[in-house]
């Protein structure tokens, strides 16, 4: 819902539980006003009201206060606007007026200022308790090179002790979730590698003293896929603001000449006053609603061939492999790399996206009917920005990729990055893969991006550093131009892991890798991280072979390996041909379990019960008069109980019949005195089913 008041001067957007408000002063500066529970116009109006500290000569009033800083005038804070001409930097706008939307976009506001003939707008929408902010910025004028333009800064109210949370890791050790007090200055995190980084994802939480379930949680989330900033800031007069968006300096993002214009991925920010929790399951029902592509459609049990064979695979082996699949219950059989040009390993045929006629004589085709006959869908791996230098791309185009003339051109991984921000390269890319959907009946692709950017240069370019935003617009345009020409194949975002997992990215794909390490134990910490932000509807997470030989060696029962994976979409990654008759046969049971409580993982509200910090973990999920508990137990010493968890979620005036991994459980829970687990060593983890009765 959005108000304002009758001069137009003051904007109040609210949601289910929350408010927020701007002000415009009559100098034309757009000072914040609240963010936090709802509130009336009338609370707003008397907020706009407050006066201003006056200026001193090494302070300003503005600092703190304002919406969207700009560089200039009398202001210290970071700027999120900085911009400059031939003539001068900086910038020193006029109100121009504000527009409300129509139709289905009828609640989102839009604030125009002028400065000589840039136009910059800002834009918000309240969905839900959400608040999406960017920026348009248009030139009608001389050149305007923008050197930072943040999509957003958040203020916080005034509040003692804040404390910071932020997810970082690395490849195989993603979304790790950390918490500290913030201290006066900056903490910035971001990624300047040229995706979204395994080392942090663009979300923050500030607290004070918030629990999983109770008390006040401001939390942030960029939507791009890029290199990105964010950058929390406690000014000395103890104000709190956050600021962030696409670029990770002030190099610059775009040249704009008269006619042109940029515009700002989506900052979003939502405040809670339930918790962690709350603020999770807050964001997870946004993603839900208005981000994830068909999200009220579960997503299939997969299995995926990279484990199992690597690049030796044959047409025949894939066929194998995709009948013991359907046996188990499998619903989409992926081959991954190694099924294209000459790709007998890492070193050759990224770039060559045709199937290898030594490996598939008849193309994927036949292969991808034999899998629909066994009641499966089709998926294969991609890497499209990537090349080889041996390739037939690469020799015909050297120039396609990213480099800087007169330097050696860097390989990890003996690949380079293609430029993706040349039309050229759009176009080829297009075709390739556009031919590619159309030739086989492919239901699915796994999109990857194995390494960073390293040399992103480009010759002749007049303004090279385009490439880093331009890139990823590119990469946004493809997805959905073979989205809008395949409407009925899925696509999931991997770089070598969770590279590449931010909003921006899943408002285009299904599903996304969420690391590379498919060790369960390890996984319950990312998968804890992770769900912080992100629902387990697109939280990909598989079961492979024990002991866990390409990480760390670690032997895991079938068992922690299923209830582990089955915590968000299920696949399975291991080497079907070695399983045993007795683990085929479990495993049947596990992925048919998980068929029946998908509704409510990939659908249902998460509460997390109990962290991977040792001992016991658990989460569990709810949907309607239906819960289910995953639970873990890492470590027992002899003697010592399980502890009992405290369900949430559910009626306290119902009764809930209660079934353990398929057996029928003693008794009714009764929530007031909580549940104890019977496990045990040899019982490692289980599967709690929960139905009103």
């Amino acid at each position: 819902m959005l108000d304002t008041t009758g001069d137009g001067r003051t904007w109040l957007l609210s949601g289910p539980r929350s408010s927020y408000a701007v002000h415009l002063t009559e100098d034309d500066e757009l000072l914040h006003l609240h963010w936090g529970p709802r509130i009336s116009l009338a609370d707003a109006e008397a907020l706009a009201a407050l006066p201003l500290p006056g200026h001193w000569p090494f302070e300003s009033a503005l600092d703190g206060r304002e919406e969207y800083p700009v560089e200039g005038g009398p202001r210290f804070a970071r700027p999120a606007l900085s911009v400059r001409t031939e003539e001068r930097r900086g910038t020193e706008w006029a109100f121009e007026a504000y527009e409300t939307g129509s139709g289905e976009e009828a609640d989102e506001l839009r604030l125009r200022f002028r400065d000589a003939g840039l136009t910059i707008t800002l834009h918000y929408r309240m969905r839900d308790d959400v608040v999406e902010r960017w920026v348009t910025l248009r030139n009608e004028g001389p050149a305007v090179e923008l050197l930072r333009a943040d999509s957003a800064t958040w203020t916080l109210p005034e509040r003692d002790g804040w404390r910071l949370s932020q997810l970082h890791g690395r490849w195989a050790a993603e979304s790790r979730l950390t918490a500290a007090p913030l201290t006066y200055g900056e903490k910035v995190v971001g990624s300047r590698r040229g995706h979204t980084g395994h080392q942090h994802l663009p979300w923050v939480a500030l607290d004070t003293d918030a629990t999983e379930e109770h008390g006040e949680v401001y939390g942030c989330a960029l939507g791009w896929s890029g290199s990105w900033r964010i950058a929390v800031a406690q000014l000395p007069d103890a104000r709190v603001q956050i600021t962030g968006g696409a670029g990770h300096d002030d190099s610059g993002l775009a040249r704009l000449a008269a006619g042109e214009s940029f515009t700002t991925p989506v900052f979003a920010g939502l405040w809670s006053d339930r918790g962690f929790g709350g603020a999770s399951r807050a964001w997870h029902a946004y993603q839900r609603a208005y981000v994830i592509p068909d999200a009220g459609r579960d997503r299939p049990v997969l299995f995926n061939s990279w484990e199992a064979t690597g690049f030796d695979i044959s047409e025949e082996q894939q066929r194998a492999l995709a009948r013991r699949a359907a046996d188990l219950g499998v619903e989409l059989f992926v081959v991954d790399d190694g099924w294209f040009g000459a790709r007998t390993g890492d070193h050759a045929g990224l770039g060559d996206w045709r199937p290898n006629p030594d490996r598939f004589p008849a193309g994927l085709g036949p292969l991808a009917d034999e899998v629909h006959a066994l009641g499966m869908r089709f998926g294969i791996w991609v890497e499209p920005e990537m090349v080889n230098p041996d390739s037939e791309l690469y020799r015909a185009h050297p120039d396609w990729v990213q480099y800087q003339k007169g330097r050696k051109r860097t390989e990890f991984r003996n690949q380079l990055v293609l430029n993706l921000a040349r039309e050229d390269v759009q176009e080829y890319l297009w075709e390739q893969l556009h031919t590619l959907l159309s030739s086989a009946p492919v239901d699915y692709v796994k999109w990857d991006f194995n390494r960073c950017f390293t040399d992103a240069g480009w010759p002749g370019e007049p303004y090279p550093q385009r490439l880093w935003a331009d890139h990823v617009r590119a990469l946004y345009a493809l997805l959905d131009r073979l989205r809008a020409a395949h409407p009925g194949v899925a696509f999931e975002s991997c770089s070598g892991g969770g590279g590449r997992i931010d909003l921006g990215v899943l408002g285009r794909t299904d599903q996304v890798w969420t690391s590379d390490n498919t060790d369960p134990l390890d996984r319950l910490a990312i998968q804890h991280g992770f769900s912080q932000i992100h629902p387990a509807r697109v939280m990909a997470a598989w079961v492979t072979d024990s002991p866990n030989t390409m990480l760390n060696g670690r032997v895991s029962s079938l068992r922690f390996r299923f209830v582990s994976a089955m915590a968000g979409v299920l696949g399975i990654g291991g080497d079907l041909t070695r399983w045993t008759e007795e683990e085929l046969a479990e495993a049947r049971g596990w992925v048919a379990l998980y068929k029946e409580i998908r509704p409510l993982v990939q659908r249902g509200d998460l509460y997390r019960l109990r962290p991977p910090r040792g001992g016991l973990s658990a989460v569990q999920y709810v949907l309607g008069g239906e819960a289910v508990v995953l639970a873990w137990l890492q470590a027992q010493h002899h003697g010592e109980p399980v502890p009992a968890l405290r369900l949430r979620g559910l009626d306290p005036t119902a009764s809930y019949e209660c079934r353990e991994t398929g057996e029928v459980h003693r008794g009714v829970v009764l929530l007031h005195h909580g549940l104890r687990l019977a496990l045990r060593g040899d019982l490692d983890a289980t599967v709690l089913r929960l139905r009103r009765i």
